[in-house]
């Protein structure tokens, strides 16, 4: 498992505000972006949108879409393009990591947030960027990597809320401009080997399960064989015995009892919408007596037990339907998503691979107004944001073309 989970104390860690900083990072980027991520270039459309909202006075939410974790770095050559430092709302887990990724985040405008609980002062701090209006500031509405291109996760709310109170702070002040959103959509589009780099990852695959390589198989029932023996020792893991039958009804059925038996355990009646809400309800309840301390050792194995089978429950969870096809035409990026994503569940790795083109769309602004309309079944801004990310990937997914 990932470090996503971190066992102390939270403690806020504040943006830097220089704008000295992320200008230095941003003449590093692109070559950092190649070496770290395999991103060979970027592309940037309909830019004149944001400058338009930028030149108005707005507070500007840009809503990207949230699928690799090279994302908030590609989104700073769009930073590059309007010539306007970002702040970006980061996991504080991402701080966590070691010492340099806690100075860089920081200086490059990230400031953390804490996906376990309530955090009043990221809340605080993004509607502050907001209501200053000195840059825009970036919310991965998804809560987590989603690790495909072509689909999105159910979208928190927290994006809506914090808009809206930064729009009702501006009006109030009688500044001149409100609170826009701009959803991006990020696209990935796979420019390497589409076979070779998936073979690679399922022959490394295939040797830890000591099979001899199944050269003599086409890739995508390799790929196919794979998923199933992955899903098996799940199965085998969390219910005793592997299943059989559909794929996705598998998947679905290990992770409703699973995460179900966990909620009952603890008590958890709000569901939440998806499972990325869901395990972070679960972890909400299973960490504070470990972070104080209040547990036995073996209760804190336990703890760290069920914190790790919500990780690969939601890891599980971001296998699209049908994403990757044996009996038809495939898009490249889904078949190197797949496998990247076997490498990381299965090795808690991913190798570099690409080379990879980046197409950034800056979406319509999305007015905001400071109250929610009562009564209604969904939030019409997350609606909206949903509605046009899913439209803008919708478009820019034919582009790619299948093999």
């Amino acid at each position: 498992m990932h470090n996503v989970v971190i066992e102390e104390p939270y403690e806020f860690v504040p943006p830097s505000y220089s704008d000295w900083w992320p200008a230095l990072i941003q003449w590093y980027l692109a070559r950092y972006l190649r070496k770290a991520y395999g991103v060979a270039s970027v592309e940037c459309r309909e830019v004149q949108r944001l400058r338009d909202t930028l030149d108005a006075g707005h507070g500007v939410l840009l809503a990207p879409n949230h699928s690799r974790l090279s994302d908030p770095l590609v989104l700073g050559m769009l930073s590059r393009q309007i010539h306007r430092h970002f702040h970006a709302m980061a996991s504080w887990h991402l701080f966590k990591q070691d010492r340099l990724s806690h100075f860089m985040l920081r200086r490059i405008g990230a400031f953390s947030v804490y996906r376990e609980g309530i955090d009043r002062q990221a809340l605080s701090t993004a509607i502050d960027i907001l209501v200053a209006a000195h840059r825009p500031l970036i919310i991965f509405a998804e809560g987590a990597i989603s690790r495909h291109n072509d689909q999105l996760m159910p979208l928190m709310d927290g994006t809506a809320f914090i808009a809206r109170q930064a729009a009702r702070r501006r009006r109030k002040r009688g500044d001149a401009g409100g609170i826009v959103i701009h959803p991006i959509a990020i696209r990935y589009f796979f420019r390497g080997d589409v076979e070779s780099t998936a073979v690679r990852v399922l022959e490394t695959i295939e040797s830890h399960f000591s099979w001899y390589p199944q050269q003599n198989k086409p890739l995508l029932e390799r790929i196919r064989h794979v998923g199933q023996a992955l899903l098996s020792l799940k199965e085998i893991e969390y219910g005793g015995s592997a299943g059989t039958g559909d794929f996705y009804e598998r998947v679905d059925a290990l992770t409703e009892s699973t995460l179900a038996g966990l909620e009952a355990k603890w008590g958890i009646q709000e569901q939440g919408d998806g499972i990325v809400a869901r395990v972070k309800n679960l972890r909400a309840a299973i960490m504070p007596d470990m972070i104080h301390g209040m547990v036995t050792d073996f209760q804190r194995q336990q703890r760290w037990e069920e914190l790790t089978t919500c990780y690969y429950l939601q890891q599980m969870s971001h296998y699209p339907r049908n994403y990757v096809r044996v009996s038809q035409q495939n898009v490249p990026e889904h078949i190197i998503e797949t496998v990247e994503r076997f490498e990381e569940d299965f090795t808690d790795r991913m190798s570099v691979h690409g080379p990879w083109h980046v197409v950034i769309q800056v979406g319509k602004p999305i007015e905001v107004h400071g109250r929610r309309e009562r009564g209604a079944a969904t939030d019409p801004i997350m609606t909206g944001i949903r509605t046009d990310l899913t439209d803008m990937l919708s478009q820019l997914a034919k582009e790619s073309t299948p093999i």
